[in-house]
């Protein structure tokens, strides 16, 4: 049997992670990716490589983790403070105070630490000038907490990871399924059984690392935790997130933990395939709903758009959708604000329609006209009518312009819809990832159903429950995958030491 100190199942980011964490702390490390190398890296890949940390404002993220920007592009930029407390106060604000006080913090205050040790591994960082700014007074202002991205986005965190690793000297095993823990009498997890293109093989470890994904890809498994329907919904990215980690940790007595029925979802194109595509990524979300309305297709409105800022609601809006007629949701913007629509709305592969009248846009939607005229005349009638002329229209800033007397009322950016041409964007909800899966400890361990630690069997990034519940802030995916896979890496790293 080929033996290695460390085993990490999984090639996204929070396994790459846990790869170079081990590797560092002296392990031999193999990583085995169930994909193939043409569909490697996970849920990574998919995303726009955005991370939410810690941090006081420009010059203190340029000091060690955006190291490449100029002095110009400095003075260019106003960045928030986003310190200890704000992020505790997003991830609580969003989860309802419902996630893990000790993950939160884990979370929290590991961010900057793993940042600058993703940049020391070789990870490029920029503003996400694009996506997460608005261009005022001729300065980029960023909102939300998720500023920082990767170079080239998820992909291109892939990329840098995975280069890193193979200079590292990582063993790295495509098209190789893990599909059984192998246990010693004495609970010590000491190899995997693993499914590869020759057939099944059995791989020594003292320690292994589960960081393969939710079980996000697997529609029967959807259903069970989710819910009625989502075996119907799309699937944001990789197809191979079926929960085999999850599974494998469960059948030797690992505790089950965190929001099961709860996931990551968004707005995404209704003409997008049942799983992400590796051309388009991210591009079929649709993220600019607080500049417009959202109807269903009885052309009801059904959440407050302007509620919070996108980074903090297009999550739970993403599970709204899903109690929607046929799983739908149509975005109507006008001349006002779709020059500030994000890029992802300019895909050849949008499902747009465009028409002179509110009338004409419901006969091209298959919509009531009664119906969805009535229903953004009454929106119209709500809003104030000075917002857009006396500037308290900022999209930077929730600028507390709101729509009065409405059954839902929009909280923020409240500006009619009424200077033709109208555009709307049909879409429906795209899958992310799972919130609910294993239990670890302070060490990054797995514990069983007893609170024990399972002796050489770690875990991180989305197959780890209790950090989010019934939603989400924009960035702290990804933070977490590096946070807790650097954590697991470094705890099996000592374990197989002294195994």
């Amino acid at each position: 049997m080929t033996t290695y100190d460390v085993i990490v199942v999984g090639a996204g980011n929070a396994a790459l992670s846990a790869a170079m964490a081990a590797r560092e702390n002296g392990a031999s490390v193999l990583i085995l990716e169930k994909a193939a190398e043409d569909e490697k890296g996970g849920n990574s890949y998919f995303t726009a490589g955005g991370f939410r940390f810690c941090h006081t404002g420009i010059d203190d993220a340029a000091t060690d983790v955006l190291t490449d920007l100029s002095d110009a592009e400095r003075d260019q930029i106003i960045l928030p403070n986003h310190d200890r407390n704000v992020f505790y106060d997003a991830l609580m604000k969003v989860t309802h105070h419902q996630s893990d006080e000790d993950m939160a913090w884990r979370l929290i205050d590991g961010s900057r630490p793993a940042m600058v040790w993703l940049r020391q591994h070789g990870v490029r960082f920029l503003p996400m000038f694009g996506r997460q700014s608005f261009v005022v007074d001729g300065k980029h202002h960023f909102y939300g907490g998720v500023n920082i991205e990767a170079v080239g986005g998820g992909a291109g965190l892939v990329e840098m990871e995975l280069a890193e690793v193979a200079r590292m000297g990582c063993d790295i095993r495509y098209s190789t399924g893990a599909t059984q823990l192998i246990q010693g009498q004495d609970r010590s997890v000491t190899g995997i059984t693993v499914r590869g293109p020759g057939g099944y093989e059995e791989l020594g470890a003292k320690a292994i690392v589960l960081a393969c994904g939710g079980f996000e890809s697997n529609p029967e498994m959807r259903v069970r935790y989710l819910g009625h329907g989502w075996d119907l919904a799309r699937v944001r990215g990789t197809r191979h997130n079926m929960g085999d980690g999850i599974r494998m940790a469960l059948d030797i007595g690992a505790r089950p933990f965190g929001n099961w029925s709860g996931c990551h979802s968004v707005g995404w194109d209704i003409s997008a395939p049942p799983y992400g595509d590796r051309e388009v990524l991210d591009n079929f979300q649709k993220h600019s709903y607080p500049w417009g309305i959202m109807v269903n297709l009885r052309g009801e409105r059904f959440v407050d758009e302007g509620e919070d800022l996108r980074n903090h609601t297009y999550v739970k809006f993403g599970r709204e959708i899903m109690g929607q007629p046929f799983r739908t949701a149509i975005q109507i913007f006008d001349q006002k604000t779709i020059p500030v629509l994000r890029d992802e709305y300019r895909i050849k592969q949008v499902t747009k329609y465009t028409a002179g009248s509110i009338e004409e846009l419901a006969a091209e939607l298959e919509i009531d006209p009664t119906a969805l005229k009535s229903t953004i005349d009454d929106f119209n009638a709500a809003c104030p009518s000075d917002a857009r002329q006396s500037g308290q229209y900022n999209p930077a800033i929730l600028d507390g312009v709101t729509t009065s007397g409405l059954e839902i009322d929009k909280t923020n950016w409240a500006l009619p819809i009424d200077e033709p041409p109208f555009e709307a964007y049909v879409t429906t909800t795209g899958v992310t990832f799972t919130f609910g899966g294993l239990k670890i400890d302070d060490t990054g361990a797995v514990q069983d159903l007893s609170d024990r630690s399972i002796p050489g069997l770690y875990a991180a990034g989305e197959l780890v429950g209790g950090l989010f519940v019934e939603n989400y802030p924009g960035g702290s995916g990804l933070m977490a995958g590096t946070v807790f896979g650097k954590l697991a890496g470094e705890s099996a790293a000592a374990f197989a030491e002294t195994a």
